[in-house]
């Protein structure tokens, strides 16, 4: 059987058993794959990398969309760039009361997604709450002039099309789309390998934010360690938000998850030290 090879890293890298493939296409921006795995189920990936795998992503999804939600406690706002598997879609829609805009630059992602990957989005794409924008993110943010309360950049790695979601312009230019005591979560990759774009983001964001930093969660499909979501806020009090209050808003929110809880949201923005240290210049 023929087997898919990772290129995010050039000296070390992670297989995946094609057991099954259902699509494979160079689509307008980027070179798009979905196939079966017997470990981890649907596998997509993009431009030689793994994107998502239906046995792990609740963990990301969830992490994603409940921290920032749970933590502003009156979003009625939310903007998701990227995400076009759906699946933080998905997530964010749980909530009553929200309406939401997504922009994703490549409608082939979406198209396929829907198709090959439903149980990501669960139909979420025919949720009359959400508004579909097919554009690149910066050009929306730059371009908008709706305001969010929480911002969601649910991007590839910084290479490629999802290279402008890591910069200072974005960081700015996200911030204006943001109401006061708004919060921006971004995916900021595995830091044991890419420390670089820890830094990178701590230092560019902080520019814009007085609060920035970052939580993590262990998902098994990126390889090495623990996943970070940046953090960029204004309002101080947000990731200090108290269990009690987390746990009575995660309580009326009603409807269950399979790896957030306000316990591990708590936990999840303590560091482990190498990283403490490379924040800070040590």
């Amino acid at each position: 059987m023929k087997n898919f090879k990772e290129t995010l890293y050039d000296a070390v890298c992670q297989e995946f058993r094609i057991d099954k493939m259902y699509f494979e296409s160079k689509t307008e921006h980027q070179h798009l794959m979905i196939f079966h795995n017997a470990q981890l189920g649907r596998v997509m990936t993009l431009d030689g990398v793994v994107q998502t795998t239906e046995a792990d992503e609740f963990i990301y999804h969830e992490m994603m969309a409940h921290v920032p939600i749970f933590a502003h406690g009156n979003a009625k706002k939310v903007l998701i760039i990227g995400g076009g598997d759906g699946g933080m879609l998905r997530e964010v829609l749980r909530h009553d009361g929200i309406e939401v805009t997504q922009v994703e630059i490549d409608q082939a992602v979406i198209d396929m997604s829907v198709q090959y990957l439903p149980k990501h989005s669960q139909g979420a794409y025919d949720d009359p709450r959400a508004n579909i924008v097919i554009a690149d993110g910066i050009d929306f943010v730059r371009n908008s002039d709706e305001k969010f309360d929480v911002i969601i950049s649910d991007s590839t790695d910084p290479i490629g099309p999802g290279e402008v979601l890591f910069t200072e312009d974005f960081y700015g230019l996200a911030k204006t789309r943001l109401n006061e005591g708004g919060v921006i979560a971004t995916q900021n990759g595995v830091p044991f390998f890419q420390q670089d774009e820890l830094i990178n983001t701590y230092q560019r964001m902080g520019k814009h934010f007085s609060d920035t930093t970052f939580y993590g969660a262990s998902i098994p499909t990126y390889y090495g360690g623990i996943m970070t979501f940046a953090w960029g806020t204004d309002n101080t009090a947000l990731r200090n938000t108290p269990l009690a209050t987390l746990q009575a808003r995660f309580e009326k929110a009603g409807f269950k998850t399979r790896y957030y809880n306000p316990a591990i949201h708590q936990a999840a923005f303590a560091l482990p030290q190498y990283l403490i240290n490379a924040l800070n210049g040590n």
